[in-house]
């Protein structure tokens, strides 16, 4: 899974502001995470069009792919060009279409991995929060929340997620890496409540002929 890293696994140029004013939740932001969490609950399944960027300033790269990702309960599906994640809730395959050959893990092998089954509800635990501003963004009023790690072992130490103030919804999320690197995914498309039968999240491998299955659990 680690060439795309949705899962937020998956510095010296950072934003600035200093970190002691999470020493707090501040009591605005709370109830706009709460209100964005049981929104996403209440749905039965989620499908987000995105694209995915990777900066590091320090090294002067910048990369960008755009994929889908659909969620049901604890099973997702993920997609990008050349790669494709299927989790069914208890294994995970990480397809990969150039190599052939398909790896086989068990879901929460990397402790600083944040799932694509809980991106949208993340915020949930292990983060402090705060309100860091609220303004018009194409078109569009929207809240933007910074969380903290509370464990300060983690590689990334700032998550800045931005939320449709109407709608209550996710429009992006930028990660902040103690390596100095940015990660920021920005949906462009949301569709709530798609049918989607479990075996769509289960890799088939009688579909991808000659695969070669790698087992790593």
């Amino acid at each position: 899974m680690n060439r795309i890293m949705f899962l937020f696994t998956a510095a010296a140029a950072l934003l600035p502001g200093p970190f002691n004013a999470f020493a707090q939740n501040d009591k605005s932001s709370g109830p706009i995470l709460s209100a964005a969490s049981a929104r996403y609950k209440s749905f039965s399944s989620i499908k987000a069009e995105f694209s995915y960027t990777i900066e590091n300033p320090k090294e002067k790269t910048n990369q960008k792919q755009t994929g889908t990702l659909s969620v049901k309960g604890n099973k997702y599906r993920l997609a990008i060009k050349g790669q494709e994640i299927f989790c069914d809730g208890k294994t995970v395959w990480t397809y990969l279409e150039d190599a052939k050959e398909v790896q086989v893990n068990e879901p929460g092998n990397d402790p600083d991995a944040l799932s694509p089954a809980n991106i949208f509800t993340i915020y949930e635990k292990g983060f402090d929060h705060m309100l860091a501003e609220e303004k018009n963004e194409n078109g569009k009023e929207v809240q933007i929340i910074d969380l903290k790690p509370t464990d300060a072992k983690k590689k990334y130490f700032k998550i800045r997620m931005t939320f449709d103030k109407k709608e209550k919804l996710l429009l992006s999320a930028l990660i902040f890496y103690k390596d100095g690197s940015r990660h920021t995914y920005t949906i462009s498309k949301f569709t709530q409540n798609e049918v989607m039968p479990d075996a769509f999240f289960t890799f088939d491998k009688a579909a991808h002929g000659g695969v070669e299955v790698i087992d790593l659990r």
